[in-house]
This record gives structure tokens, sequence and C-alpha cells, in this order.
């Protein structure tokens, strides 16, 4: 039989002498026999006991229970069965300080060892505490309001975190608990119950719920429809989307005070104020947090498809009323077609030259378009020309989102002026009518979308943005007269009106008027 030392087992199993001499002590790998002169020597057996309590050791367990495994006390399973319920609950409880530790790291309404402190007791509560936490601030936002049914899904809707919650689940409570702290939810709660109880008060059953989902679902897919061919909201081609809206949201209001006959202004104003009321970031974050909580599937924002129909409501505010705006606009005016081709002449070269002057390793910076970095702003330039071209031919395209630049933006702009010079140089194209409006115009189009959006991308690109300052100076009052009564909002073509410095250009103040910084 071989016998081994302690040094020897060190040797092989690569744990520390001092080690193996205090596991022999306690009784975990008691030597097989001693030495003449005293010293332990290890059989076989013993290695692979050794062996063994390193590596129960080295998944936790304490020497208690690693001592009863290799004393047959108690099953490996068992052991395992045992260790693992307590890693568990170490787990839990490190996941609970470590949200608390993020919310606090990230949060701005839990500031201060106080704050601390209650994040912490808000992360151990039970079920029944977390319902209570919510039906208080239900109870105080809504206070004796006449709305039963909102009432109820409010007080419904409670969070119910799983016995082991995951990471998200945990931020998600301790930012709710957070969030309904906050005046801005109570308000914004007791705002549209307010409006609730005004215009439509009562119990409202299944079915008329049930239609306001799927009412929420068809103007979401319609306006993102919308939103895909390109169609601005502020446009006249957002009318018949509005009317279709209407029409669907007319049957959800037979038992509200709303008395029409079908779409129209008093319609229009009314889903309007709908829209706005209900149109709060703190209720649909609370809405998105009590999903994220429960399990439940989180519904996509409404807050970018409720900004193109409030825009497109406040720009078509009765059917037809902005086409009708264009066409009294359109007959009030007149220009000379040839001055403005060789407007569109001298923009388009000068773009052209900031276009070439934006390398490909510039294509993710931003631009002054919200949402756009240089390659879509170039993109879009591409395609304005591309539009209006296949309008002066009676083809209008309808590839909006696609890719307008493949491998080589400068030549595709170059390609795309090309076309719309080629067309607008037509004989007759100029004084050619397209329904309400001189062929001329379209050409006019094309100058204001240049000098804006390339005022854009050399802003984005460092390049100088003294645009065609006569040409700039001269469309100045008809961009004033096209879109001075437009909606400035954050779904709309442009921002508020920004003060132009002093000393600004023509291009520099067109910019600011169309609400660039």
């Amino acid at each position: 039989m071989t016998l081994w030392s302690i040094g020897d087992l060190a040797k092989r199993t690569g744990l520390p002498v001092k080690v193996i001499r205090h596991w022999s002590d306690i009784g975990v790998v008691p030597p097989t026999e001693r030495s003449a002169t005293g010293y332990r020597r290890y059989d076989a057996r013993a290695l692979a006991r050794l062996e063994l309590a390193r590596t129960l050791r080295d998944l936790g367990l304490g020497m208690a229970a690693i001592r009863e495994v290799v004393d047959r006390e108690r099953s490996l399973p068992e052991a395992a069965a045992i260790h693992a319920d307590a890693l568990e609950a170490q787990i839990r409880t490190l996941r609970l300080q470590q949200a608390v530790l993020r919310s606090a790291a990230q949060g701005t309404s839990f500031q201060g060892a106080e704050e601390l402190a209650e994040l912490t007791h808000l992360a151990r509560l039970s079920a029944a505490e977390r319902t209570a936490v919510v039906h208080e601030f239900v109870a105080e936002a809504l206070g004796d309001l006449d709305v039963p049914t909102y009432r109820a899904g409010l007080l419904a809707a409670t969070p119910d975190l799983p016995d082991q919650p995951t990471p998200e689940q945990l931020d998600a409570w301790l930012e709710l608990a957070a969030l309904v702290r906050t005046p801005q939810l109570r308000e914004a709660l007791a705002r549209m119950a307010a409006y609730a109880a005004e215009h439509a008060p009562g119990e409202h059953d299944e079915r008329e719920i049930e239609a306001l989902r799927d009412l929420t679902d068809l103007w979401t897919q319609r306006v993102t429809a919308a939103t895909d061919a390109g169609i601005m909201p502020d446009s006249p081609a957002a009318d018949p989307v509005v009317a279709g809206i209407v029409e669907a949201w007319l049957p959800t209001q037979t038992r509200t005070d709303l008395k029409v006959d079908g779409d129209g202004e008093q319609a229009r104003q009314r889903l309007l104020e709908q829209l706005e009321v209900a149109a709060d970031a703190g209720v649909e974050r609370y809405w998105q947090l009590l999903c994220v909580i429960n399990g439940w599937p989180v519904r996509p924002s409404l807050a970018g498809p409720g900004q193109w129909l409030t825009t497109a409501l406040r720009a078509n505010p009765a059917p037809g009323a902005r086409a009708a705006a264009i066409t009294a606009m359109l007959d009030g005016a007149d220009s000379e077609p040839a001055a403005m081709l060789a407007a569109c002449e001298r923009v388009l070269a000068e773009v052209e030259l900031i276009v070439a002057g934006v390398p490909p390793t510039r294509f993710g910076d931003p631009t002054p378009c919200a949402g756009w970095d240089v390659r879509a702003l170039i993109d879009h330039l591409v395609w304005e020309n591309l539009l209006w071209t296949s309008l002066a031919e009676g083809a209008p395209r309808t590839d909006f989102a696609a890719d307008h630049l493949g491998a080589d933006h400068v030549a595709a702009f170059r390609l795309a002026a090309a076309a719309t010079l080629t067309a607008f140089r037509r004989p007759g194209m100029l004084r050619q009518r397209y329904g309400d409006a001189p062929g001329w115009r379209l050409a006019e189009q094309v100058v204001i979308e240049m000098l804006v959006h390339g005022w854009d991308l050399a802003r984005a690109t460092g390049q100088p943005t003294d645009l065609a300052p006569e040409v700039a100076e001269t469309v100045l009052p008809a961009v004033r007269a096209m879109y001075g009564a437009l909606p400035r909002t954050p779904g709309g073509s442009f921002g508020p009106e920004q003060p132009a410095p002093a000393g600004a250009t023509a291009a520099d103040r067109l910019a600011a008027y169309l609400g660039r910084h």
C-alpha cells in the first residue's frame, strides 16, 4: 500500500500544507496512520477524500457540511440540494442589494442616506405591501371622481414580483415605487380621470374597453404605415389618414357628450383633446414598468405615433383645410419661372459641393435633423430630388424607405440632381399645372429643401452654411407664407422658430425660422 506525507498530498492536489493539516486536525481528512516518528501518512482513499473536500469547498459548502459528506453521514445529492437552496437565498439577497445600489447610482428620486434606507425597505416589501403602495397611490390620485371602470383597472394592475425576480423586474419595481411618489404622475392620472368623468362618467363594460384597445391598434398601425410611406403629418397627404382614424374613432364616442354627425372640425378637436390628455410620458412609463414586473408583454411606446397624429390633427383641423389653405396661397402668388429654375441650378450646385466634402467616415455623425445621422441626411437630399423629379414626370415615387445612396453618395446626389434639372428644363414644364400648382412651384420646393437640408449637412460636417445668399433671401417670404401656420410640435416638419444671431446670413435666418439653432 502506497502512503503519502502531507507534503506529498500538497504536491498532488495543489493545496497548501497548512490547509491539509487543518483539515486533518478537524477530521475532514484524517491520516490513515502515523509513522514510527509520529508523522501523518495518507493512502489513496484519503487522497480521494481530500480531493472531494476541495471540490465541495470550491462550490462554497461549509466545513461542517463537507465533513458530513465525506463521512457519509449525508449523501452528496442531499448536501448539494441543501447548499443550492442556501445559495438561492443568498443570490436573492444579493440581487435585492444590487438593485438598490443600481437604483441609488442611477436614479434622481432617491438621494442621501435616508433615501437609500427607503430603497432598501421598498426592495424587501411583501406582495401585499407592494399592492398597498399602488392602491394608496391610486386612491390619492383619483379622489372621489366618478370613474369606476378606470379606478378598477388601476387597482387590478398591481405589481406582482415572482419568487425569483430577474434583475430587470427588481429594477422596475424600485423605479415604479419612486415614480408613484412623484406629484407629476398623480396629477397626470387625476387629469385623465377628471376628463373621463366630465365627458364619459360612470361604468364602462368590457366591450367598450376592448373597442378602445382595437382602436389604439388601428390608429397606431395606420400612422406607422403613413410614416413609413414618408407622409408628413402637417401635409395635406395626412388628411385622408386622419379622416380614416376619425371614422373608426367616432363609434367609441356614443356614450360621451360629443354630438356630431361625422368627421368635421368638432370631431377632430375632441379627438385631439383626448390624445393630448392621454399623452403623458410618466403614465406610459407606469404601465410599462407594471408589465416588466408582472412578466407581461410591454406594448410599444405610443409617443411617436401620438405626436404624428396630434400634429396631423392640428395641421388638418377640418377635412380639406390644409389643402384649401395651400390652394389659397398658390392663387395669390406668382414668380418668374426662369428665375426659379436658375435658383434651383445654383442651389443644387452648392449643395453638391457640400455633399462632396463629406467623407464616409462622417456618416455616423449627428445632424440638426432629429433622428438622422449624416448618411441619412444625404440620403434624404437624394430622395427629395428623386421625388420631385418623379412628380414633374407624372409618375410619383413611393420608395421613401429605400437606400438611395449605394456605395457612392456623391455620385448618387449628382445623378439625382441632374435628373431634377433635366425634368425642370423640359419645355413648358415650369408653367404646366400640377393640380393647383404651376410647375415652377415644384422647382421652388426643391430650392427650399436643398437650402434647408444643405444647411443641416454643412452645419453637421463643419462646412460654411452661407448657401446661395440671394436665393435664400428671395425664398424666405415664400417659406413664411407656406409654413407659417403649421404647428411647431415634436411630430411636425419644423421645430419652433429660433432667434437668428446678429449678422446672420440669409440661409442662417431661413434655418432659424424653420427651427434650427
